[in-house]
């Protein structure tokens, strides 16, 4: 069983930045954000591997976001920076195993998100 709690959330003004954090109480091969607006399917922002860090992200936040872990905390974070209305959602921090790290229905252990809000 891993465990993950999620900080960072706020609202901010459009161009703004934020930074996620993921606390994770053991390691699973794969970590990745997700992110859910209202009335909305939850759809995949971000991906990386605890042992080689690679990354994989969503064409919508490409260029913008950035997910990195520091294995020493067991921390996986989410930098946001030229933040749109449109980035609103909750954003959930999940773990698992499968290489198909795009598809929700993958990961096994999930946290209870973080509201980011983002101002017009």
């Amino acid at each position: 069983q891993v465990r993950l709690g999620e900080s960072g959330g706020g609202l901010v003004q459009a161009g703004g930045s934020l930074r996620l954090s993921c606390a994770a109480s053991g390691r699973t091969p794969i970590m990745a954000w997700f992110r859910q607006a209202p009335g909305k399917e939850r759809e995949f922002v971000a991906s990386t591997r605890w042992m080689a860090g690679t990354t994989y992200y969503a064409d919508s936040v490409k260029g913008r976001f950035t997910i990195s872990r520091d294995s020493a905390k067991n921390t996986v974070y989410l930098q946001m920076n030229s933040l749109k209305p449109e980035d609103t959602a909750v954003y959930y921090c999940a773990a698992g195993y499968s290489s198909r790290v795009d598809e929700a229905v993958n990961y096994d252990y999930w946290g209870q998100g973080t509201q980011v809000t983002v101002s017009s």
